[in-house]
């Protein structure tokens, strides 16, 4: 794909017969793709957040899909339903981020039809997803830009650029826009507990050549009451008809620290991210990780009486939103019309 060769960092790449995964657990001391060649492999993957992300992820299940109808197709007579069990596989992969179940229900309409060639059909619409969501991100960009203009300063938490999404970004993407037209200063959080902010994110911004600034978690407060900042951009998993918004562990946070300090937060994701069945985030599941991800190893054990809870995401209110970017338009202030007018646009 023309778009996708163009960038700089790529955390998906289709080989024409896999898909080949950026493993970011390993960056950025590592720059490691990993090989996959059916939708085992694929939901391994997002299990194992070597992909991560909610675009990125759908993204990737949707080649899961088409690993899976190449494998089955030519070996079955009930491939359909061994696909559908992929699917299904796939679907069980991680339980926040809408884009997923988006993602493959564009793939499962492609295969209720009548199909010559089914490979080709479920391939094309996996690289149309790939392909789509790099042009929302460039869009999203300049419209985020747009509502950016004359900031000194912005802050963004975990990692909403290519490596979550097929390229480009959607908060980073921003950033980047931004940053193409006057400079800014960047300041990333570094994220706990996985630092996606301290390993992917400034990572991604040097490779761009963006300056960025690393915080701790817990300077936010502090950064925002120097002046340094005017806006938090972050990117969502789930957006819900109200314009509740999900996001990494922290962003609730980061929002009530900003309404104290007159700091304004940007929400920039697809449309695909949007629930339009789900009227407000108290409805939306909140992925639970496994504890040994938080916890010292010296209280992995049986008689331990340390435990941990480990909430991947958190639910913003819309009224703690001052904008939501998405490729068909932005809505200002979302908790006085939710984003349902977002629904038709073109």
């Amino acid at each position: 794909m023309t778009m996708q060769n163009k960038l700089t960092v790529q955390a998906l790449q289709w080989t024409g017969t896999a898909l080949k995964v950026l493993d970011q657990r390993q960056l950025p001391e590592k720059i490691v793709y990993d090989e996959y060649n059916d939708a085992d492999g694929v939901t391994e993957a997002i299990v194992n957040m070597r992909v991560r992300g909610a675009p990125a992820i759908g993204i990737a299940a949707a080649y899961g899909v088409a690993l899976s109808v190449r494998k089955h197709y030519a070996q079955s007579n009930h491939w359909r339903q061994k696909v559908t069990a992929d699917i299904a596989m796939l679907a069980a992969s991680r339980p926040t981020a809408v884009n997923l179940f988006w993602a493959l229900d564009q793939m499962k309409a492609v295969l209720a039809k009548q199909l010559d060639n089914p490979m080709a059909a479920v391939l094309a619409c996996a690289e149309k997803i790939h392909a789509d969501d790099i042009a929302a991100n460039h869009k999203m960009g300049e419209l985020g830009a747009d509502i950016l203009d004359g900031a000194k300063g912005v802050m963004t938490h975990c990692n909403a650029g290519a490596l979550a999404t097929g390229g480009y970004g959607t908060a980073l993407g921003v950033i980047r826009s931004a940053y193409q037209r006057q400079r800014i200063d960047v300041y990333a959080g570094e994220t706990r507990p996985w630092l996606q902010g301290a390993r992917l994110t400034v990572w991604e911004l040097a490779q761009d050549g963006i300056p960025a600034t690393l915080i701790a978690d817990s300077a936010a407060a502090w950064l925002m009451k120097s002046g340094a900042i005017d806006w938090i951009v972050v990117g969502a998993d789930r957006i819900a008809a109200n314009g509740d918004a999900a996001n990494k562990i922290g962003t609730y946070s980061l929002a009530v620290l900003a309404k104290q300090h007159g700091v304004k937060l940007m929400v920039a994701a697809p449309t695909s991210t949007i629930d339009w069945n789900i009227d407000n985030g108290d409805k939306i599941e909140i992925e639970q990780r496994n504890k040994n991800e938080l916890l010292p190893a010296c209280y992995i054990k049986e008689d331990s009486l340390v435990s941990a809870w480990n909430p991947v995401f958190d639910v913003t209110p819309a009224e703690l939103i001052s904008a939501i970017v998405t490729e068909r338009g932005v809505i200002l202030n979302p908790f006085e019309q939710g984003v349902r007018s977002l629904k038709n646009a073109i």
